[in-house]
């Protein structure tokens, strides 16, 4: 959400990636399953879900398009622009379709609950339609859809968390994962479609997640990453009283193992606590790096936009949080141009983000969501004009702020995570510090899931640039 949703965008260059399975769990069974998937962190974690359900129900699964026997789309309804690619797609995939007549297509996730039965009338493409609460049921939709008939299951449930299943860590780079502690949200942000197309906030068996995160270490992955919509209101009780909080979550997968690193996202700026602060002091190993939505700088604006706090709260948050990690890195969400927002207003989110000085930011323009308090109550009466060159400012001054933020980086030394090879050069690694801001080095012989000492010597806004100084 931009604030609960649009928080979680992964980085654009992931939109529509198709996902495999690692080698060693292709079977030999002879259905292929191809998944594509769109949007959040969310939406990554909950194909790797689909994919072990189908797993175990005779889908191995292929990167080739043209081996599959059913294609599933995992994807996103936070902007107008997100449904869009994904029906360019099911066009591209019709095509595939009548080359192949028995090959099926499904949509799943939030774009699947928005739309529901839609889907199947306006996409003649789609054999099925599945909500994000109901992929255990995917099975037999698909032996539904086998018959011919068009199969759907949009039902939204108050208790499914998907505890007892392992996900398959898919286009893993065997280092870092994402693990989800809860699914839904109570929120009901006015721009927000979120709490329609996945539910109502329900939170994971802890031990459970302690057990995901324990078995994850034991295969090799040294971060993990804990999801949720708003994960600072995680809470989970059981019969006999035990109960548990994000900080006393947050405490005990920290203590899996020192070398495991620990983040979250995302926080909520009306439930973050100093006791989540406390303990992500008290463990090393929980990342001094905070994702903390404003969406606006003005307070009018964020009551408008039912965020349930305003810009004073929210820079007492930042506050807070500082007087007890003064090293912490922020990252944030912006929208632009919101139902009436005035050229005044907008000034106001720029002066709160000179104040704050973000690492880094997620920017965009406000997408009318059907459905939604604000697409119901409110007229989306900023031009579009106006609502592209208001970004373009936020955009400007962020760049200024994340260069500033790493040349005061250049001449540390960072403990860094490597990750994998640098995209641009192979003889180049890649890994995050503990501010998670991206470090671009020489090799040296070492790999992926190696912690080392490296040492800044330039920066980009972007990217920080060093050697190696040091192993750990």
């Amino acid at each position: 959400m931009r604030g609960a949703i649009e928080d979680k965008i992964i980085d654009e260059s992931r939109q529509g990636e198709a996902l495999d399975l690692p080698a060693h769990l292709n079977t030999q069974q002879t259905k292929k399953l191809y998944i594509e998937s769109y949007g959040c962190q969310m939406n990554f974690a909950d194909s790797e879900i689909v994919a072990s359900v189908m797993l175990e129900n005779g889908f191995s699964s292929t990167k080739d398009l043209n081996e599959a026997d059913l294609i599933l789309v995992n994807t996103c309804a936070i902007r107008d622009n997100a449904e869009q690619r994904v029906r360019n797609r099911l066009d591209h995939f019709n095509a595939a379709k009548k080359k192949n007549p028995g090959l099926l297509v499904g949509v799943m996730g939030c774009m699947a609950e928005r739309l529901k039965t839609k889907l199947l009338e306006e996409e003649k493409v789609v054999d099925i339609v599945v909500g994000p609460d109901a992929y255990r049921e995917l099975p037999k939709l698909v032996e539904t859809a086998e018959t011919g008939q068009k199969a759907v299951n949009v039902f939204l449930s108050r208790e499914e968390t998907y505890a007892d299943i392992s996900p398959i860590r898919l286009d893993s780079n065997g280092v870092t994962a994402f693990v989800s502690i809860m699914r839904g949200c109570d929120n009901m942000c006015s721009f927000c479609v979120v709490p329609f197309t996945r539910g109502r906030e329900r939170s994971r068996n802890p031990h459970s997640i302690v057990a995901e995160t324990a078995d994850l270490f034991a295969k090799g992955y040294k971060e993990v990453t804990l999801l949720g919509q708003n994960v600072d209101s995680y809470r989970w009780q059981n019969e006999s009283g035990e109960e548990v909080n994000f900080a006393g979550l947050l405490d005990m997968v920290a203590q899996v193992h020192p070398d495991l690193r620990v983040r979250f996202s995302t926080s909520h700026p009306k439930d973050i606590t100093e006791e989540v602060v406390l303990t992500m002091k008290k463990h090393d190993n929980i990342c001094n790096f905070i994702h903390l939505p404003v969406q606006s700088g003005n307070s009018r604006i964020l009551d408008k936009m039912n965020r349930t706090y305003d810009r004073e709260w929210y820079l007492n948050r930042v506050a807070m949080i500082r007087s007890i990690i003064p090293d912490i890195a922020f990252s944030t969400d912006v929208i632009c141009g919101f139902c009436s927002e005035t050229e005044e207003e907008h000034r106001d989110t720029l002066s709160l983000m000179q104040e704050v000085k973000f690492d880094h930011a997620y920017m965009f323009i406000y997408s009318e969501r059907p459905g939604t308090l604000a697409a119901r109550k409110y007229e989306d009466d900023v031009p579009e004009e106006v609502k592209k060159a208001r970004l373009q400012e936020v955009i400007a001054l962020q760049s200024e702020h994340a260069l500033e933020s790493n040349k005061r980086d250049v001449g540390k030394v960072f403990k860094v995570l490597i990750e994998g090879v640098s995209k641009k050069n192979p003889n180049e690694l890649k890994g995050r510090n503990d501010q998670n801001k991206m470090l671009v080095f020489e090799g040296k012989g070492h790999q992926a899931g190696d912690y080392v000492q490296v040492k800044v010597n330039s920066c980009t806004s972007a990217t920080l640039l060093g050697e190696i100084v040091d192993t750990l």
